[in-house]
């Protein structure tokens, strides 16, 4: 197999954006492929914002920052990903539409082609079922913020080749991430253990254990953690890990990875975190307050 030294990422969003910052900025040619061109003029929006911050913070010198800027093409036509040595996937965690996708590019590839995805709960092995490569299918998780948290999860199907685990593992180094190896099980290592942590919060908060403020400020003092879980909760997004959990859910059968009722009727109401201003807390606010649930 050649080296990897084109990338493809399909998503502009806040992961997608994240993994082609990462991947130009360590030297990789990358073409990042979106439905829209807005979406696509947002992504690169919030990928020069960010390169700009490394810069002010002299994490990284105006150069690299313009040579990375120059490695990225964006674009709305999937063949152009056709010359890609490897491609990740980062769009919406809904199995159909990422399977529907994998279809549509598989035939537009060439066979060595490393296809891996993003996914942070759904099964590998499925997606790969639905390309003609599954000894090329991955998982390759990164987390938020892409470019600055260090760790990778790489994940190996039943019909992974080693010989590909072992490319994508030199590769997630190459972008200066620390890479681990999972196996195919919904949420991987971190979001199995991270996820049914979040959940017992929103538990605690429902069953008037202690006020959110207090459960984040018990979290962060008690045991040391930058975040408290409600917090955090915010940061990923509300809507982000109700998906993630009933996926989870589904899979495992056990209460503690269910959504509680409390995050399904936040999601319903439209607080969904951060990224929608309001949570389990008011970010309108600096620093942000807790939200008054009516609990």
């Amino acid at each position: 197999m050649p080296d990897i030294s084109r990338v493809g990422v399909l998503g502009c969003g806040l992961m997608g954006s994240g993994i082609a910052q990462a991947t130009a900025t360590a030297g990789f040619p990358t073409v990042v492929r979106d439905v829209e061109a807005g979406l696509l003029a947002r992504g690169e929006g919030t990928i020069v914002k960010s390169l700009d911050k490394l810069v002010e913070k002299s994490k990284l010198a105006p150069a690299a920052r313009a040579g990375a800027l120059e490695r990225l093409t964006f674009t709305t036509d999937l063949a152009r990903l056709h010359d890609c040595d490897l491609i990740v996937e980062a769009v919406t965690e809904d199995l159909a539409i990422k399977t529907e996708l994998w279809r549509a590019l598989d035939p537009r590839c060439p066979p060595e082609t490393i296809f891996a995805s993003n996914t942070s709960s759904l099964s590998i092995g499925v997606m790969a079922a639905a390309t003609a490569r599954p000894d090329r299918f991955i998982g390759l998780h990164f987390f938020n913020p892409v470019p600055l948290m260090p760790l990778v999860e790489v994940v190996r199907a039943v019909g992974t080749s080693p010989a590909v685990v072992e490319r994508t593992m030199a590769f997630a180094r190459r972008l200066g991430k620390e890479p681990i190896t999972a196996r195919d099980r919904s949420g991987f290592v971190v979001n199995r253990l991270l996820v049914p942590y979040l959940l017992d919060a929103m538990r605690a908060l429902e069953q008037g254990v202690g006020s959110a403020a207090d459960i984040d400020r018990g979290m962060q003092l008690g045991c040391g953690h930058p975040m408290g879980p409600l917090a955090l909760a915010d940061f990923v997004g509300l809507d982000t890990l109700a998906r993630i959990a009933a996926i989870m859910y589904d899979e495992y059968g056990e209460p503690r990875f269910a959504p509680p009722p409390l995050l399904r009727r936040m999601v319903a109401a439209g607080l969904h975190g951060r990224k929608s201003g309001r949570g389990f807390y008011d970010y309108a606010s600096d620093p942000p307050h807790p939200i008054d649930l009516g609990l």
